[in-house]
């Protein structure tokens, strides 16, 4: 088939790769034209690890990211209380979960999706799509028209397709938290996650390279506010004082002055209603199911969305029973890693119940580790 895929992110990237594999003709438009990552790093699970050995980059993620085994719990002062396993999902010889820069990641994304024949066109995006029984005409910013059999729309949180095919569809919504990031040297002993948990404030550290880790707090905000990058490092350290553990307050040390890598970003949800195509126009990704961090699933479900699209387009005989196929095995999964990260999300917000917030951690870790 003659397949377009608009939005170059993680899940726009992934269908690429996972298409042509079994030879689509294959473009994808990316509204960037430098074809950008923002952000520090991402933690991932053992679903995702296993997701890029399907799609053939684990190699890659094992030579510039960092994995390793279990998380550990920790309270302010510093004092383990739990060591959590992470099963290994993606197979023996592959730790239960990692981390990577997310411009790494994605660099490693893009250089896979041209290495496998993607006709890639940057700066550039679709104007209009209309459709009939047998395709769909595309319109693009740069003045080219295309035809299609199939267009995947994977341009994300603020969809430009998902507006274009469901005008009435709720935006995003602002889940009450916000989360800071900053990246940091990694010291010798920080081989896997490890987090501390104050009565209102959660901080991790997870190794990204042999040589760097990234810092993740997860801060309670009543409003969706504007904050001067100005302040982003002044914010964080306040937000560390009144954990004494000695690792934060070294790192609360290497906060001070210009050359700070903090990043901050409110947490925002959705999950669409399906169907979550129209006609030949399949929505993935962040398009219909965006999703807090608390899982560190996002960027997973909308890779494995990717492999499951492939799939289904390739064993059903035509586009329409392909897309309906492939929404029925993505919906329960999806709408699981958003609705408890939302529910984890609430519980720490309003300060509840523990044991639920364990009780959905692992179910939802359990949840993960079935075949997609």
């Amino acid at each position: 088939m003659n397949i377009l895929v608009i939005g170059g992110g993680f899940s726009g990237m992934s269908a690429a790769i996972a298409l042509r594999r079994d030879g689509h003709a294959v473009e994808l438009v990316e509204i960037d034209p430098g074809w950008r990552s923002y952000g520090a790093g991402i933690s991932l699970g053992g679903a995702t690890l296993r997701a890029f050995r399907t799609l053939g980059i684990l190699d890659e993620f094992m030579l510039h990211g960092f994995a390793g085994d279990g998380v550990d719990i920790c309270i302010p002062t510093g004092q383990k209380i739990a060591s959590l396993p992470t099963p290994r999902i993606a197979g023996p010889d592959v730790p239960g979960g990692g981390a990577i820069m997310r411009p790494v990641l994605a660099r490693i994304l893009a250089d896979a999706t041209r290495a496998a024949g993607t006709h890639v066109h940057l700066g550039c995006t679709f104007t209009s799509i209309t459709q009939d029984a047998e395709g769909v005409e595309v319109g693009f910013s740069d003045g080219r028209r295309g035809r299609y059999d199939l267009v995947v729309g994977a341009d994300g949180l603020y969809s430009k397709v998902r507006e274009a095919l469901f005008p009435q569809a709720a935006k995003p919504r602002y889940m009450g938290q916000a989360v800071w990031r900053a990246v940091l040297p990694r010291p010798p002993e920080i081989t896997h996650p490890v987090m501390w948990v104050g009565p209102k404030i959660k901080i991790g550290v997870n190794p990204v390279s042999q040589e760097e880790m990234y810092m993740f707090v997860t801060e309670d905000r009543a409003s969706n506010a504007h904050v001067d990058p100005a302040d982003f490092a002044r914010l964080l350290r306040e937000l560390l004082a009144p954990f004494p553990a000695p690792l934060l307050q070294q790192i609360r040390g290497q906060l001070e002055g210009e050359g700070a890598r903090v990043v901050f970003r409110p947490l925002e949800g959705l999950l669409l209603p399906q169907p979550w195509h129209a006609g030949r126009v399949q929505l993935i990704g962040d398009a219909v199911h965006a999703t807090t961090p608390h899982l560190a699933s996002g960027a997973c479900i909308g890779i494995e969305d990717a492999i499951v699209l492939a799939e289904e387009v390739k064993k059903q005989a035509s586009v329409a029973p392909a897309l309906a196929a492939f929404e029925a095995r993505r919906w329960e999964r999806c709408r699981m890693v958003v609705e408890n990260s939302a529910r984890l999300c609430e519980i720490e917000i309003a300060g509840g119940d523990k044991e639920e917030h364990a009780r959905i951690m692992r179910d939802s870790m359990m949840a993960l580790a079935q075949p997609v």
